[in-house]
């Protein structure tokens, strides 16, 4: 019914031109007094015929109209093809849409080129820079002053923005390394947990691990990553207390801190891209990137990622790790 009113309001100039002749005649034919008949038979005759034109008219135009419905449920890429034109003016449409289409995917090909460059360019870095990084590692573990341990936790925060790098690039990229098998989800939190213990020891945070040999489907180095993340931002945010780890079922790992907790009006905006709120306002070094990562990276292995806290109480992350859709490689 829409697209007729609109069709009937396209016409409307020729059938309002066709009834003003039809009536100036019968008006001309009226005033000389000569017989009405020999106007209207000719007036009804072209109006029918005049229907039957239109009629045909409206289901080609229908049928072009449904044509491009269809063509807009495409990407921009697969419109290459147009219903036939039938006027000059659609003619014209379809050249601009070409143009505008070869200007864009022009614009498209640079764009990834440069990506690709930049792409490249940084992930050659980031193996680079772990070469040093490493080295260094290595030499402060043969000291083991307080000095040395501060230099080896401020090594470690450097390397783990190393890894968001690349991270960040590997899921901008349209390559994705994924290896989805079933691994020992304890084993997977241990090794995590192994990078930070000279942190909980140093600032003596209490570790409450009740995490029980279980086995789950996904990719352990893209799982360990929001993992580190995860115990990151709780030592980071935990001045004193206790950081727990354990799970819910059917399968949720949860890491529970008690550190300041997250502000009500900022919880909902954590996984926001560039998102720090107000702890991160505060600590004025925060990113906004570290739990954005993890909200991608978990929706890639088909996880979940949610957060609940209570400012000043703690937070508790829990990630969902029921992958039952995905098949083993």
């Amino acid at each position: 019914m829409k697209f007729l009113l609109s069709y009937i309001n396209q016409k409307k100039s020729g059938i309002i031109i066709f009834v003003l002749t039809a009536l100036i005649f019968a008006v001309s034919y009226f005033l000389y007094h000569l017989p009405l008949g020999a106007v209207l038979y000719p007036v009804a005759v072209s109006a029918f015929l005049g229907a039957v034109i239109l009629i045909a008219d409206y289901k080609k135009e229908r049928k072009k109209h449904l044509e491009l419905l269809k063509i807009q449920q495409l990407s921009t890429e697969l419109m290459d093809y147009f219903p036939k034109a039938s006027t000059i003016e659609d003619r014209d449409y379809q050249e601009i849409i070409r143009l505008i289409k070869e200007e864009q995917a022009m614009k498209a090909t640079q764009m990834n080129v440069r990506l690709a460059n930049m792409t490249d360019y940084y992930t050659a870095w980031v193996h680079q820079i772990k070469t040093p990084i490493a080295s260094m590692s290595l030499r402060l573990q043969n000291d083991d002053s307080a000095f040395s341990s501060d230099l080896a936790e401020d090594l470690m925060k450097i390397e783990q923005y190393v890894e968001m790098v690349l991270m960040f690039l590997r899921l901008e990229s349209d390559y994705t390394d994924y290896v989805f098998r079933e691994y020992n989800l304890d084993k997977i939190v241990k090794d995590c947990v192994k990078k930070f213990s000279k942190q909980f020891i140093r600032r003596k945070i209490r570790l409450d691990y009740r995490l029980e040999e279980k086995t789950v489907l996904t990719d352990e180095k893209w799982l360990s990553f929001v993992i580190e993340q995860v115990l990151s931002n709780a030592l980071k945010y935990t001045d004193s207390g206790t950081i727990s780890i354990y799970m819910k079922e059917p399968k949720t790992l949860c890491i529970e801190d008690t550190g300041i907790g997250i502000a009500p009006e900022d919880l909902p905006r954590i996984f926001d891209r560039g998102f720090t709120g107000y702890n991160g306002r505060t600590d004025k070094k925060a990113s906004g990137i570290g739990l954005h990562l993890c909200k991608m990276i978990c929706k890639n292995l088909n996880h979940t990622i949610t957060a609940s806290s209570v400012q000043g109480k703690g937070t508790i992350i829990e990630i969902g790790l029921d992958s039952s859709d995905l098949e083993i490689e």
